[in-house]
């Protein structure tokens, strides 16, 4: 039987505590703890106090009946979360949204890379074609993201000198995210100067809602609880809602992206397929992530305050003058820039969860205790536990700007955002997100472009669906610089 790493030491071996409940009514009942009587953080927290440890059995949603099979074993610290990464010991075949996965309806019949395990052969081709497209692109990303996330700057400030005095942060960097994900891929394309106009945000929200409304609450008042659950969690939402939206999506990208499409060509990839990945590509990945990660980032800041803004702000500005501008060897210069945004990151991780299937017949560790897990069983990942595993982070719940400065760079392996350790790189080998620099990279952009034209803010935010919604109240023009 295989072990989940060579170096650990001998721990007793324990069977898996927790149950799954009687089939049906089983899946039920924790699907209603986890969205409603509970919550999330509550969820895991309450089971592992019960059962004293850290990996247990539990029921994962959607469950019935757009779910098959419920049936996970959580694994909530930092020493056994490590084993969903091991493509060797774990499987990833069409596991990305957990215990279900939407119909290829959403992705032109093809299952996109990201469904796919490493084992099979189109994994490591297309895999490589994302890498190759950014590796190509990175002479444009400083320049690119500057200007485009300007125009949100620009929105946010008009929208706080109208009548509300408030702005809408989230629509405005969402907005930044797909026009610039759109112009990296499409030759520098305005998405507004397409048959998109305007519409490219609202389209891909809509694509991703119905594909994914099932794993989240909409939090609505209790009195509508058992509703929600029954609209959204009985039958999957059908293509069709969507269809028309994505097809406008589809032919914006195929039209525009021609270069890239070429090259997909040119490595063997049917041009439609590439072209159904590509979108997946910057829809899913790179548009939902950065939706919901901009805002993680300004709502960690805003809470830290003043003092931290000043130091941003000096640190940012100071660096800037000295290198005569915003370089990528300038934002390699900025430490506390870097150490925020892995804080960020570290804390209220954009994507929580992680699955994947054994391979084979394996033991896993957590810090006290080891674990069989048999081939073919479900394994789940719930990262907020394990990049606030107290065992390896001192007050973990807490925002700590330099956590990564200095020594700290050695908790670095510890932060799992991308589906592997912050320390290790993309391959087509594992399934860590292609995108994992460029999204580091574009976060500490965004702090930099923010405080060159800030000194402070003041913002109000609530938790909605997976992320914050951010409104800005106020900023402070920069005082110096």
């Amino acid at each position: 039987m295989a072990s989940s790493s060579s170096d650990k030491p001998q721990l007793p071996l324990k069977p898996i505590p927790g149950s799954y409940g009687l089939p049906f009514f089983g899946p039920i009942s924790d699907r209603h703890d986890y969205f409603y009587h509970q919550g999330q953080d509550k969820f895991f927290a309450t089971r592992i106090k019960q059962h004293n440890s850290t990996v247990i059995r539990t029921n994962m949603p959607p469950g019935p009946f757009i779910s098959s099979n419920s049936k996970v074993i959580a694994l909530l610290d930092a020493s056994s979360f490590p084993i969903l990464f091991d493509n060797s010991k774990v499987q990833k075949l069409n596991v990305l949204d957990g215990t279900f996965m939407p119909s290829t309806s959403f992705t032109g019949g093809h299952r996109v890379c990201a469904y796919l395990d490493t084992t099979e052969p189109n994994h490591a081709t297309l895999k490589n074609f994302f890498i190759n497209i950014l590796i190509s692109k990175k002479d444009t990303f400083v320049p690119l993201f500057r200007n485009t996330v300007s125009e949100s700057f620009l929105e946010i400030e008009d929208q706080l000198s109208g009548k509300s005095r408030t702005a809408n942060f989230n629509a405005a960097f969402g907005t930044a995210a797909f026009n610039f994900m759109f112009r990296l891929l499409c030759e520098n394309k305005d998405p507004a100067e397409t048959k998109l106009g305007s519409d490219g945000p609202g389209l891909f929200d809509k694509w991703l809602l119905f594909q994914l409304a099932s794993l989240a609450t909409l939090g609505l008042p209790k009195i509508f609880n058992y509703i929600e659950d029954f609209v959204i969690r009985t039958v999957p939402f059908p293509f069709w809602f969507t269809k028309s939206g994505y097809k406008r999506l589809y032919e914006a990208f195929s039209k525009e992206a021609v270069t890239v499409l070429d090259e997909a060509e040119k490595v063997g990839l049917e041009r439609s397929e590439a072209c159904h990945n590509l979108v997946f590509m910057a829809g899913f990945n790179a548009y939902g992530g950065l939706k919901n990660q901009f805002p993680v980032v300004i709502k960690w800041v805003g809470l830290a305050g003043e003092t931290l803004h000043k130091e941003l702000a000096d640190e940012i500005r100071t660096v800037v003058k000295e290198e005569g501008g915003v370089t990528l060897n300038a934002l390699e210069k900025m430490t506390v820039v870097k150490s925020v945004i892995y804080e960020a990151m570290r804390i209220e991780p954009a994507v929580p969860y992680q699955y994947a299937k054994a391979r084979e017949d394996l033991v896993v560790h957590s810090h006290d205790a080891a674990f069989e897990i048999k081939k073919g069983e479900m394994i789940f990942g719930y990262q907020p536990f394990a990049t606030k595993d107290p065992k390896i982070f001192e007050d973990p719940e807490v925002f700590v700007a330099r956590r990564f400065v200095g020594e700290g760079e050695k908790l670095l392996k510890y932060v799992l955002w991308s589906n592997g350790r912050e320390t290790e790189e993309p391959s087509p080998n594992n399934k860590q997100c292609p995108g994992k620099n460029l999204v580091v990279l574009l976060c500490r952009l965004f702090l930099v472009e923010f405080f060159l034209r800030y000194d402070t803010f003041e913002f109000e935010y609530k938790t909605v669906v997976l992320s914050p919604a951010v409104t800005i109240k106020s900023l402070t023009k920069a005082s110096t610089f």
